[in-house]
């Protein structure tokens, strides 16, 4: 008995004298590592990566940039099911310890003594949340002593809400998920408020091994980590037995979700992604959560990207049918629907284009699996289009059967026929060759209101908006005529349109540029000339104004003076420029003569709203231009006006600060824009093709309205077509033509009841670039009252004889109503006054004259 006394105390002091020694072990380690651990206290203000997103200005979702996908959460807004089924999988006494689990520890221990084996953990959803913020994944023991340490340290610190919040928000979860409101969105598309039990349970036991347990990747592997994760619950009574039978036998329904994009506009996203960056670096880009609202308006790039994919498209179809993409099969054994899916699934798509393998050909129809396994048939209306393509100059005869144009076995790109009803009607297409860009811009601050840089982002990234210098052809000529009328010229004034044969001593040759078609009138008004894009008109009142002064005259409108060629070729647009350029300069046509600058941020919010960066653009505003004139522009002054007169004024009251430069005169302006809404409503009605027509008469027909200006623009060989044009808030610029500066936009052909080919026009601004433009003001303009062009001070309005420009008492057809600059009017009346008119309503010109009436010599 008192051998087993002594031995009990020897026990006890060994054991008392070990736990001094761990304790004291622990608490010497504790003041080892302490120097290394880092402040918690930073996970109060932490700031967690979450991605950059781009907002139109109508706060539709454009895009999201970052590296990690997260959507933070508050804990209050997770449901207690999924609170309750993390709980139940990763650490149930969370709420009772104090960072660390001693019972955990002791169980996880035991199973390894007992198996060898590694098969619990022990870590705490705190330990983890230190892990997560604080540590590497190594496992060593010197990591797992900071890791037990810091998590002691949070609990001091924070709550455990704010603990369970952390850790909710931090958690990897796959495919670069981050927390599990991205989870929710990646795997289910959904909010966490939407998911059902059972993806609950799916999300929940993803920490463990977010790759191998992948309810994509690996549907099998994640049903039993759900089953687990589900008995855990059942066990802690979080749910019912009923509950546990629905949600473990409801099928795995995960599938990748990319971010919600409401909007469509890849250019701009690019665009935005690369100021951000250059602004504030790539790790504040990436990971700070900035949320930039651009310009843009939802419903005018929705409008501008259906534009210019339609217009591109139609522009294909006009030029034939290349062939298929290639075939699925190659001898006469015909592939399972599975096979061809396959096959199908590696071939991209480009909205509205599909990839399909055509799988029978009739007399006049073909059947084709889509690669979403629907089975379609293409009719012969939308087949019969498909000439077979020879050249871009060239198209072969119409086809007369399916075979001739589609085989079984061929892998090509289908798309839903245009403005057909449900079911939806499909016809064979292809993926375009030539390209396109479409830019709109406020006219009155050069806010970026829609802007399209291709056919397809995914085909090709280049934004040929800001990136495609090209010839402008015609569309330099307005500038040129402003020139003329700043050295005063007139709408009036005659110029001889007549061939011009120069001799070129440098080059050794004649310079000729010619009229498109090559029709000549002789003395004209310049309205004519510019309405009717007249090039031999252009040249001479380029040499009126000299070379030097229209340079330095088109260096206002924002052209580069160094991209200006110094030779006469100027007045015909062989200078290169983006379409923005042009955009942002016929922009000061429409806002009255002020240059302004283009933008395409609005604005920029943190993480948690707060701005921290708001564009303030120079306006464009004739109403405060007067006021500051007068030296009324002053807070005291502004504050005083009510009503219509302060509405007027856009910057009231920044002063000249927020004014955009003056760079033409309001009248200059004005007369411009006149002169352009003749190329679209000429000289006669419409309607009843009375008087003469301008190259831009399309938009006429299809606008109906008068307060539209315009030019066409075509460049030597139709190598780019051009049409720019506005209102007075809207200047927008088409541009279609090939990246291979090569190549021609070509003529079109038609195969007509004798078999042959007949010539029905070249491709050209007006036929080409035009109809994007009009189909994006259709939209653009909708329900927006006409603003009629307002007539500024100093401008008078005389009736003139057309032939001559002069004075007339004439109100027949022979005359016309004119604008002038006060002083530059007419003086004199036109001889013979009393005698026949010669006038013979100049050229009517025909439907394929006006088509191709600006081309560029």
């Amino acid at each position: 008995m008192g051998t087993i006394v002594k031995w009990i105390k020897r026990l006890s002091v060994f054991l008392f004298v070990s736990g001094l020694l761990g304790v004291g072990s622990i608490i010497a380690l504790y003041f080892y590592i302490k120097p290394e651990l880092p402040d918690v206290t930073s996970l109060k203000t932490i700031q967690l990566q979450t991605p950059m997103k781009v907002f139109s200005q109508d706060g539709k979702l454009i895009s999201q940039f970052g590296e990690k996908r997260r959507i933070p959460i508050a804990i209050d807004d997770v449901p207690p099911l999924m609170i309750n089924a993390f709980l139940a999988t990763e650490d149930n006494r969370f709420y009772t310890h104090p960072g660390i689990d001693p019972i955990g520890i002791v169980r996880a221990a035991t199973v390894m003594i007992m198996t060898g084996e590694r098969k619990q953990g022990a870590s705490t959803i705190t330990q983890q949340v230190a892990r997560n913020f604080f540590l590497t994944r190594e496992k060593t023991f010197i990591r797992k002593i900071k890791e037990i340490f810091l998590a002691w340290h949070i609990e001091q610190n924070l709550s455990k809400n704010e603990i369970l919040t952390l850790y909710l928000n931090k958690i990897p979860l796959g495919y670069r998920s981050f927390g599990i409101g991205a989870a929710a969105q990646v795997y289910y598309g959904k909010s966490l408020d939407e998911l059902t039990l059972a993806q609950m349970a799916i999300i929940a036991g993803l920490p463990k091994a977010p790759s191998a347990l992948n309810p994509i990747r690996s549907p099998k592997r994640a049903k039993a980590r759900r089953h687990i994760v589900l008995l855990r619950m059942l066990d802690e009574k979080y749910i019912t037995q009923t509950q546990f039978e629905e949600a473990n036998n409801a099928p795995i329904t995960a599938k990748y979700h990319g971010a919600e994009i409401d909007l469509s506009a890849p250019y701009l996203a690019e665009m935005v992604r690369t100021e951000i960056i250059k602004r504030y670096g790539e790790d504040k880009a990436y990971g700070q959560g900035l949320n930039v609202y651009t310009t843009v308006h939802s419903d005018r790039q929705t409008a501008a990207t259906t534009a210019l994919i339609n217009n591109l498209l139609n522009y294909d179809l006009r030029h034939g049918y290349r062939g298929p993409l290639g075939q699925a099969w190659t001898n006469d054994e015909v592939l399972s629907n599975e096979e061809l899916l396959l096959i199908l699934k590696d071939k991209a798509s480009y909205k509205p284009l599909q990839p399909a393998v055509i799988t029978a050909v009739t007399e006049q129809t073909a059947d084709a699996l889509l690669a979403n396994g629907e089975q379609v048939t293409v009719t012969w209306d939308g087949l019969k289009w498909a000439r077979p393509f020879i050249s871009d100059k060239k198209q072969g005869p119409a086809p007369q059967t399916a075979a001739e144009i589609v085989n079984a076995g061929d892998i090509v790109m289908l798309r839903p026929m245009p403005a057909t009803t449900e079911p939806a009607q499909w016809m064979l297409g292809q993926i375009p060759d030539a390209s396109s860009a479409f830019i709109a811009i406020d006219a009155n601050d050069g806010a970026i209101e829609a802007l399209v840089g291709g056919f397809n982002y995914q085909h090709s990234k280049f934004n040929r908006v800001t990136q495609a210098e090209r010839q402008i052809g015609s569309n330099i000529k307005p500038f040129v005529y402003s020139a003329g009328l700043a050295q005063g010229a007139t709408l009036a004034t005659l110029i001889n349109d007549a061939p011009i044969n120069q001799w070129d001593e440098r080059a050794g040759t004649a310079w000729r540029p010619k009229n498109s078609p090559p029709t000549y009138n002789g003395p004209t008004r310049l309205r004519l000339g510019l309405a009717q894009s007249k090039n031999v008109m252009s040249v001479r009142l380029f040499r009126q104004v000299g070379l030097n002064n229209a340079i330095n005259y088109m260096t206002r409108f924002g052209f580069d003076k160094a991209k200006l060629p110094r030779d006469e070729s100027l007045a015909l647009g062989s200078a290169s420029m983006t379409p923005l350029d042009v955009a942002v300069a016929f922009a000061t046509f429409a806002n009255g003569g002020f240059k302004v600058e283009a933008y395409f941020i609005d604005r920029i919010e943190d993480a948690k709203g707060e701005l921290i960066y708001q564009a303030t653009p120079k306006q464009a505003c004739l109403a405060c231009e007067k006021q500051i004139a007068l030296g009324t522009d002053t807070v005291e002054h502004w504050l005083s006006i009510e009503g219509d007169a302060l509405a007027q004024c856009a910057i009231a009251p920044y002063s000249s600060q927020r004014l955009a430069p003056r760079v033409i005169t309001e009248q200059n302006a004005f007369l411009m824009r006149d002169v352009m809404a003749s190329v679209i409503w000429g000289g006669g009605d419409w309607r009843h093709k009375t008087g003469w027509n301008g190259t831009g008469w399309r938009a006429a027909a299809a606008l109906k309205r008068h307060d539209i200006g315009g030019k066409t623009g075509t460049t030597n060989a139709a190598k780019d077509a051009w049409f720019s044009g506005f209102n007075p808030d809207l200047s927008a610029t088409s541009w279609i033509g090939f990246d291979d500066h090569r190549r021609e936009l070509g003529r079109v052909t038609r195969n007509i009841n004798l078999g042959k080919d007949q010539i029905s026009g070249g491709e050209a601004g007006a036929k080409t670039a035009q109809p994007a433009w009009i189909e994006f003001m259709k939209q653009a303009l909708k329900g927006i009252p006409q603003r009629p062009n307002v007539l500024p001070e100093n401008i008078v309005q005389v009736r003139i004889d057309r032939e001559s420009g002069l004075l007339t008492h004439k109100s027949d057809y022979t005359s016309r109503f004119e604008y002038f600059i006060k002083g530059t009017e007419p003086t004199e009346y036109v001889n013979n006054q009393d005698a026949d008119s010669s006038f013979d309503q100049l050229d009517e010109y025909s439907e394929e004259a006006g088509e191709s009436l600006d081309d560029l010599f």
